[in-house]
């Protein structure tokens, strides 16, 4: 594990991207692969940290998961954060999973929040606040009612703000006036899960991104947040119009399926998605060349 002391800011740094889980052509998990992207991401696209076992991780669908902590966390692990999402609908089963994250040697864990069953606040702040307690690790809250069904209100996230270990919110809920309340109240680290609106969340406080679209083009978001940061307005409004067509267009369908097809023409470790996800169609590639080409990337043709 990394012995960098912590921006309280900015728990995880400024740039994280929430990274693919290679598979071999027969579906199954590529870890030597994953280590290659990994080491990709970190020393080519400037990540601060990773994201491992995420929704674009297809962490629905993969039993792998400890494994392919271990074989991050020895790839990047010096020198990048490695944060493990765990959260489920099930409080024991998240809380087993940030177990295991933690014995893996991560830095960290993010929580979202639990999907399908609809718990109230009441039951959110009882299921993040258990987590949080089962491990010594730092947590991030993941707020995504468009996957969840629920919001994560905010008087919740207010209170939750007092757990010594909950520091942070991967917020996805694309309410920047929400968002502004809770960074005025709180101390909690607010990193953008809606890649375009990154610029905008640095606005009312956020710190960061949580990227997809960050596969790609995550040194151009990271040079939009420090200018941003050192006020340089100007230039970080040209770089956020520059990478919008691809901030926006690498979720034309899901996430995972157009980073793995890009990774695919670029020839990085990615591989199929697994159902009941399904490999980008043609068609879609084509569009993907497209918003690749308008944000100022070359993806190759696809092989024949």
């Amino acid at each position: 594990m990394t012995s960098r002391a912590p921006d309280p800011r900015r728990p995880f740094g400024r740039l994280l991207t929430a990274m693919v889980t290679p598979m071999r052509p027969d579906g199954s998990l590529d870890l030597d692969g994953a280590a290659r992207l990994a080491t990709y991401l970190v020393d080519e696209q400037s990540n601060d940290g990773l994201v491992i076992n995420g929704t674009t991780g297809e962490a629905p669908t993969t039993s792998e998961k400890e494994a392919l902590l271990r074989v991050v966390v020895e790839a990047v692990g010096d020198r990048a954060y490695v944060v493990a999402g765990v959260g489920t609908n099930d409080t024991r089963h998240t809380i087993e999973l940030a177990r295991s994250a933690e014995k893996a040697g991560v830095h960290g864990t993010l929580v979202v929040t639990p999907y399908y069953n609809k718990p109230p606040q009441a039951g959110l702040y009882a299921h993040f606040t258990a987590v949080a307690d089962a491990t010594g690790l730092p947590m991030l809250l993941y707020d995504i009612p468009h996957r969840a069904g629920t919001p994560i209100a905010t008087e919740t996230l207010c209170r939750l703000a007092g757990h010594d270990r909950i520091v942070g919110v991967k917020d996805a809920k694309g309410a920047l006036a929400e968002t502004s309340a809770v960074t005025a109240r709180t101390d909690l680290a607010f990193y953008c899960g809606e890649d375009a609106l990154t610029l905008p969340g640095l606005a009312v406080g956020g710190v960061g991104i949580v990227g997809t679209s960050t596969h790609l083009i995550g040194t151009p978001t990271k040079q939009m947040i420090e200018a941003y940061e050192a006020g340089d307005v100007g230039t970080a409004l040209a770089l956020h119009r520059r990478l919008l067509p691809l901030f926006t267009g690498i979720f034309r369908t899901q996430g995972v399926i157009l980073v793995k097809a890009a990774l695919g023409l670029l020839g990085l470790p990615s591989g199929p998605v697994r159902s009941p996800q399904v490999d980008a169609t043609p068609a879609e590639i084509a569009q993907l060349r497209t918003d690749a080409a308008a944000a100022g990337i070359d993806l190759p043709e696809p092989s024949r």
